[in-house]
């Protein structure tokens, strides 16, 4: 097969994480866009698997447990059986998509360039984008467009879609919240080096609530240290935030959507807030803004310690920066929350009480 033949049955490679699996979203809604009829499956890990769940543009999703070891690449292989593909993308840099390229079986499979990928994985596709320079992880994905000549989308879309009863769950918790602003405050992310110090959330917390009379929601997921940062914000602050975290992926996904504006280091949860537009404050040290940073929209509302004061922005920039987090200032962030709410929110009126968020 070539690419001047149809190409049908596409399959994605792209795991995980979260913030990855929002960003190769145009580039299934592009490849339908470009012939509805053709069919699209996605290899994920659980949790980001369950962004793609009501999602237009996917039409099937295969998980790959991954932390289950050989058991986990034997269920991936049996979910491949009776599968016909015409072409894969493998748009992971690590060796873990080299199982779910091959078990599609299909004869065309591109990946990364040489130089973007590791471990050799570079020799487990036939064909391969074009090398090019570091750029954000949005524009690297997009340039898998190239191949099957489809122009790059403008302006981009995500599509994410959520189900009718995830659209009432959502109402019902909303309407039982106080009048006036809602601000999420994502409080960790896949790598504890990425993480704000858990304390200075509190002075934060309080900040927001007594400046714009916001109802302030603690977001993330299950695990330990986020559950203890939790903990310790709910003991200390006087702003009496609520609390979400849990492990279900969706209601993250619609609480996040819900809010007014919120503040995320380099998460999953402030990939889906761009994604879904709504504001998001980013805390940037551990990782570089210009690589992993909030695509083209709330780039002012970034907080960038990665970069040292003077030093031009590069996304090139791949390496992270070590113990650069706690840089990060309450003041700094308070800067740009007030941005946020002269730019991108509406505040509420405390006197008066009187609702007028957008």
């Amino acid at each position: 097969m070539t690419l001047d033949d149809r190409v049908t049955e596409i399959c994605i490679v792209l795991l995980t994480g979260i913030g990855d699996v929002v960003h190769g979203l145009p580039v299934v809604n592009a490849l339908k866009d470009d012939d509805p009829a053709r069919r699209i499956t996605w290899v994920a890990e659980p949790a980001p698997a369950r962004v793609l769940r009501e999602h237009p543009s996917v039409d099937r999703v295969i998980e790959f447990h991954r932390s289950l070891g050989l058991p986990g690449v034997q269920r991936l292989r049996d979910d491949f059986q009776g599968r016909r593909f015409d072409l894969t993308f493998n748009m992971q840099r690590h060796l873990k998509g080299v199982f779910p390229t091959l078990f599609s079986g299909a004869p065309l499979r591109i990946g990364l360039d040489r130089e973007k990928v590791r471990e050799g994985v570079w020799r487990f596709s036939n064909r391969h984008i074009e090398p090019g320079p570091w750029a954000h992880t949005q524009d690297v994905l997009l340039r898998f467009l190239e191949p099957l000549g489809i122009p790059r989308p403008e302006p981009l879309e995500w599509r994410i879609t959520f189900s009718e009863p995830e659209r009432a769950a959502q109402a019902e918790f909303f309407r039982h919240l106080p009048t006036g602003p809602v601000v999420g405050l994502v409080l960790g992310s896949n790598v504890i080096r990425k993480d704000w110090p858990a304390e200075r959330y509190v002075e934060l917390s309080d900040a927001i609530a007594d400046r714009y009379g916001a109802t302030i929601l603690l977001v993330g997921g299950p695990a330990p240290r986020e559950a203890a940062a939790a903990r310790l914000i709910l003991d200390r602050t006087g702003s009496r935030p609520i609390s979400t975290l849990g492990d279900d992926v969706r209601r993250m996904m619609w609480t996040v959507e819900g809010c007014d504006l919120v503040v995320s280091p380099d998460s999953g949860p402030l990939h889906l807030a761009h994604a879904m537009n709504v504001p998001v404050v980013g805390l940037y040290g551990h990782t570089n803004p210009e690589r992993v940073g909030p695509y083209r929209r709330f780039r002012d509302l970034v907080v960038d310690a990665y970069h040292d004061p003077g030093e031009a922005g590069d996304p090139a920039r791949t390496a992270a920066r070590e113990g650069r987090m706690s840089r990060i200032e309450v003041a700094d962030v308070l800067e740009r929350v007030e941005r946020a709410f002269d730019s991108y929110v509406r505040p509420v009126d405390v006197e008066s009480s009187t609702e007028i968020r957008t």
